[in-house]
This record gives structure tokens, C-alpha cells and sequence, in this order.
């Protein structure tokens, strides 16, 4: 058997390394003759020390399936967490706020009003069945609504009433 670490044997091509004539293949790219670099070997494979053995650290054994864990101790693996905790550092579904009740906030401020009024009545129905964060940011999304909606309905009875009034006046120029 031959080092696993090494390519096969291929008698067809040329070794400079071996005692035998030169083949006369012309699709060979090793060198011949007396300038051939010498061949190198691969690296044996390090040698590691044994890993060593380790024993289950000595503390108390964990409650036994379908126990509920002492209080002020945490719970055993695969045992549900106590008291109100949620596994893995999952969020509470009361800690987040509510989408709706943003976006409400926010098309509100961009004045547009009509669809942070519908988003923010939304919001808040939401958030009282639900019980998320996000109360104040529906209810100012909805306020900010309603004063934009009424903004702009009296800013486009004015500007109306001002062509009106400049055209039944004849303001222009007449040359």
C-alpha cells in the first residue's frame, strides 16, 4: 500500500526523481535533466494528545419531569419556565408596540390625515384586545388626524372663497 497523503503512481508521466530514462511524451510539464527541482513530501499530520474526560459537574440533580422547580432556582431543560417567563428571551407579547398605532403617528405628522385617522382607530381597537404597548402613539396619530383633516378642509374653503373673490372683482390686467 501506498501513503494515502500522496498522488497515485502514473508510470506515463516523467519523475525526475526516478532512476529510469526520460520518456520521450510531449504532453509532460515537469522538467528533466539536472535543473528539476528536488520533490518535496507532504507534512505528516500532527499528533494531538487525547481529549480529556469530563464528569457532570457535582451540583443538585435537576426536579424530575412534571415538577415544578423551586422557587428562585432555574428551570431544569425541557421543563416549561416558571412563573411568567418566557423561554429563550422572547418578548412578552405586551412589550411590543403596536404597527398600526405608528404608522397612525406618523402619516398623521406627514399630514395624511385620512389614513392615520382609519390606522389609528384601528390601533386602538387592537391594542385593548391585544393589551400591547403603543395607547398614546394611536391616540396622538388620530388626534393629529382629525387637526390636519380640519386644517385642511378649512385652508381649502379659504383658498376657494380667495379665487372667488379675485375673479368676481375682475382683478387683472386689461391692456
Amino acid at each position: 500500500m501506498s501513503d494515502p497523503t500522496q498522488p497515485p503512481a502514473n508510470p506515463t508521466r516523467n519523475d525526475p526523481t526516478s532512476s529510469t530514462p526520460a520518456s520521450s511524451d510531449p504532453t509532460s510539464s515537469r522538467p528533466t535533466g539536472p535543473s528539476a527541482p528536488p520533490a518535496h513530501e507532504a507534512p505528516a499530520a500532527p499528533s494531538y494528545p487525547a481529549a480529556p474526560s469530563y464528569q457532570a459537574p457535582g451540583g443538585p440533580e435537576a426536579p424530575a419531569y412534571g415538577q415544578a422547580p423551586v422557587y428562585g432556582q432555574p428551570a431544569a431543560y425541557g421543563q416549561p419556565p416558571a412563573y411568567g417567563q418566557n423561554p429563550y428571551g422572547q418578548q412578552n407579547p405586551q412589550d411590543k408596540y403596536n404597527v398600526l398605532s405608528i404608522i397612525s403617528l406618523v402619516t398623521s405628522i406627514l399630514l395624511i390625515s385620512v389614513v392615520g385617522i382609519i390606522t389609528g382607530h384601528i390601533a386602538l381597537s387592537q391594542i385593548k384586545k391585544t393589551g400591547e404597548k403603543g395607547h398614546g402613539l394611536a391616540l396622538w396619530g388620530t388626534i393629529l388626524g382629525y387637526v390636519g383633516l380640519v386644517g385642511g378642509t378649512i385652508l381649502a374653503i379659504t383658498m376657494i372663497a380667495l379665487v372667488i373673490a379675485a375673479a368676481s372683482t375682475g382683478a387683472g390686467y386689461y391692456p
